[in-house]
């Protein structure tokens, strides 16, 4: 079974206005939209287009975590997220006018009988089960978090795969994850080195297996992908032609797919294709990607 953590989901309220917004005055809606969400929770929506069966994990608390758990339900996705007594799930604004304005909830605190139960259901994975960790760890968790989660799951089997950004990533390096996924100017952070070709980025990313990473995606957004995998090939992939209308959850996208398509073939280059006619499908649309896209650009990358 694959998992995806979502630390800290959210409730994203989208609200369109058709003229400049006002700062201090009543400004009308021309529309709204409610968007469930959270980076491992569009992990498991785009695997679920992919007919891939997942159990999104993390935390929800009050009303509106009852509603987000409804709501992703209602989508046909599996949850088992930690039920919290005291706090609510996020709500973020994202105001969508001449200037695009957001404004993201703090979530609730997590207590620790909230993360011991946590790590109860961590505990519950077995040999062959693929662990998705993806974004940042809410500030009343410990900055650790995820190399104590690779830590305590050495040794069983689970593959783990990290798509997270600076000292996230590279703790957990030491633990040999079977995939990370940085873009090309988080690699470079990583590394402290400017990178300008192909060639670079490579060796960047072979310098991270040295320090334990079994496979290393470095996302291009429109210059595609490169993989170097756990064999030491290099592969190299563009991106597919389309007009980008919201790159939001491309990443997360493209790592459903990769994980998809390894899963069903074994093979690093079709997971690559994959990958990336999902990333693609979902930022050439207004929410994730949706299982006809991405058949129709995987047929022509």
């Amino acid at each position: 079974m694959i998992y995806t953590v979502t630390f800290n989901p959210a409730i994203d309220y989208v609200v369109r206005i058709d003229h400049p917004m006002v700062v201090g005055a009543v400004n009308r809606a021309a529309g709204e939209d409610c968007v469930l969400g959270g980076k491992g929770i569009n992990v498991s929506g785009v695997l679920q287009q992919l007919g891939c069966e997942s159990v999104a994990l993390g935390f929800v608390a009050g009303e509106t975590g009852k509603w987000l758990e409804r709501g992703l339900a209602a989508q046909g996705l599996q949850t088992d997220f930690v039920q919290m007594k005291q706090g609510m799930t996020r709500i973020n604004v994202k105001i969508k006018a001449d200037l695009e304005t957001e404004l993201n909830g703090a979530g609730p605190d997590i207590p620790e009988d909230a993360r011991r139960a946590f790590e109860e259901k961590i505990d519950k994975l077995t040999e062959g089960d693929i662990l998705v960790l993806a974004g940042s760890i809410p500030a009343s968790l410990s900055q650790d978090t995820y190399e104590k989660i690779l830590q305590r799951l050495q040794g069983r089997g689970v593959q783990t795969v990290v798509d997270a950004t600076r000292d996230l990533l590279a703790r957990v390096l030491p633990y040999h994850p079977f995939l990370i996924k940085p873009n090309n100017h988080e690699l470079e952070e990583l590394v402290g080195v400017k990178l300008n070709s192909d060639e670079e980025i490579a060796q960047a990313a072979g310098y991270l297996q040295k320090r334990g990473a079994r496979n290393v995606l470095v996302s291009m957004a429109g210059n595609g992908a490169l993989l170097r995998d756990e064999n030491g090939a290099i592969h190299r992939i563009g991106c597919p032609k389309g007009k980008v209308i919201n790159s939001v959850g491309a990443g997360d996208s493209m790592v459903a797919g990769f994980v998809a398509g390894y899963q069903k073939t074994h093979d690093y280059a079709y997971a690559l294709r994959l990958g990336t006619a999902c990333g693609s499908a979902t930022a050439f649309s207004l929410g994730l990607a949706r299982k006809e896209d991405i058949e129709a650009l995987l047929e022509t990358i």
